[in-house]
């Protein structure tokens, strides 16, 4: 048999510090007291002006390329995940196939929001398990919103942040991936996300009025606040039961950062210690699609993550797109 294996991780993080104080002093009012106690945000990273997501995506891709002990003419295939691509078109892979110089390796993209990255793993993980021409896959989650930040808009310019999170994907003869599962909401599509500059809302003068003269995050309607207490738990138990596994197996969840109470609501309804759940979002803020590597990435480094391991991985984001996968540790 032929498994997918996670080889090594690696991250980005921006050196541009924005504190809840800087965020006050835009503002113009306090956030920082609220943001602690309901969302657990202290702080986020943005990235430089003269930085694109192709740029953040190589310098994940680098760190976990060396750890790896692979070179980018290994690379066999670039998935991305990001819903902040350099472009509407092309893909934003083929760019880092291009900064990487990874002349032998496919490329495209994924967008299921803030969900991409898990199911980029899972897209991945199933390409080496099926194909034997695939040896190395980087997977990489990716987010530069702040690009899609409007500053008058409190509820979002207060949690979105940028940042990447890479693995290198490689196949070997005993399980690492051991299952996905996917699901959506399709009808909280409209709910959020960005929604000028598709076809559906062209980005023409009136259109960017709307959202302070360019495209931008919005939160348009409301949806379940139990949406991910109530989902998650469900995700995670019907992939566990596949796996013949169960909710005390796992050494580590990896959830979506955007809410630190969130995450300890669901370790509870699960019956789980919170010392099971690593999180990163206090000091990196929401990452979306690169959150999940990311703070896998601060696990691993930390020492949290052994092999042999089963570390759980559960995300959401706008579609209302959900994905979590399961992972034996391998490195």
């Amino acid at each position: 048999m032929r498994y997918a294996q996670i080889l090594s991780t690696g991250r980005y993080v921006p050196e541009k510090l924005i504190t809840n104080a800087d965020v006050e002093k835009i503002l113009g009012e306090p956030v920082d007291e609220w943001l602690q106690q309901n969302v657990g945000i202290k702080e986020r990273r943005h990235m430089a002006d003269d930085q694109a997501t192709s740029d953040l995506c190589v310098a994940a891709a680098r760190q976990a390329m060396e750890r790896a002990g692979v070179t980018a003419s290994d690379l066999d295939l670039i998935i991305v995940s990001t819903d902040t691509p350099d472009y509407l078109s092309p893909g934003t892979a083929s760019v880092v196939q291009a900064k990487l110089g990874a002349a032998n390796a496919g490329t495209y993209d994924i967008n299921a929001a803030c969900a991409g990255w898990v199911t980029a793993l899972d897209v991945g993980s199933k390409t080496i398990a099926a194909d034997d021409s695939y040896r190395r896959i980087l997977v990489v989650g990716a987010y530069g919103m702040s690009r899609y930040i409007n500053w008058k808009d409190k509820k979002t310019c207060t949690l979105f942040a940028d940042g990447a999170g890479a693995v290198v994907l490689g196949a070997g003869t005993t399980p690492g991936f051991l299952g996905a599962r996917l699901l959506a909401n399709g009808e909280y599509h409209d709910a959020l996300g960005i929604y000028t500059g598709g076809t559906h809302r062209p980005a023409t003068a009136e259109s960017l009025a709307l959202t302070g003269g360019k495209p931008a995050v919005q939160f348009v309607r409301k949806f379940p606040a139990t949406f991910n207490t109530e989902r998650w738990p469900m995700l995670l138990d019907q992939l566990l039961k596949r796996a013949d596994q169960s909710l005390d197996d796992v050494k580590l969840f990896v959830f979506t950062q955007l809410n630190l109470r969130t995450i300890e609501a669901t370790m509870k309804a699960m019956q789980q210690p919170m010392a099971k759940a690593h999180y990163t979002m206090d000091k990196w803020g929401y990452t979306g699609s690169a959150c999940i590597p990311m703070t896998l990435d601060d696990a691993v480094l930390q020492g949290k993550v052994r092999r042999g391991d089963l570390v759980a991985f559960c995300a959401s984001g706008g579609g209302l797109a959900m994905a979590s996968a399961l992972y034996r540790w391998t490195a």
